[in-house]
């Protein structure tokens, strides 16, 4: 019989600064964000409270690389960070979300000028990323999306 909490479960635990993690971003978003959601929602407007809130923390872009100013933080991490600002106001949680989902091409592929140029302002805070992905039909769904790229040569055909 296995029972919850054995140690044939630790591999999937989260670490203790994990958790220290989780801790920290709860009682910021508690604190600093929550008390702004509704007006966010109701007024249809930037979390700006909430950006100063993570800004002030660190906790923006925890993701970057340290050699661009980040704190490096795993992936895991960037998901507490994300799922606890969530808990109080999904609108301020796209703030790490949206930094992290714009960012990774450049950090995954950019070239370390490109990287040095945008990256460092972003784990600063003085910058942010953003993305777009919309069609009519598709709205968000990646993969529902009907336009397409496709190379011809040294130009690109764009159809959709």
């Amino acid at each position: 019989m296995i029972v919850a909490g054995s140690a044939d479960f630790d591999l999937y635990r989260t670490s203790e600064e994990h958790e220290m993690l989780r801790e920290s971003v709860r009682a910021l978003a508690e604190a600093k964000i929550a008390p702004f959601a509704a007006a966010v929602d109701e007024e249809g407007r930037f979390p700006q409270e909430a950006l100063d809130a993570l800004v002030a923390n660190d906790l923006h872009a925890v993701h970057v690389p340290e050699n661009y100013g980040g704190a490096g933080a795993d992936a895991l991490a960037t998901v507490i960070v994300i799922e606890e600002v969530a808990r109080v106001c999904g609108s301020s949680s796209l703030i790490p979300a949206v930094n992290k989902l714009g960012s990774l091409p450049v950090i995954l592929s950019g070239s370390e000028e490109l990287k040095a140029r945008y990256l460092a302002p972003l784990a600063s805070g003085e910058a942010m990323f953003s993305y777009a992905l919309s069609e009519p039909d598709a709205g968000s769904d990646a993969a529902g999306m009907k336009t397409r790229a496709v190379r011809d040569g040294d130009h690109w055909i764009l159809n959709g």
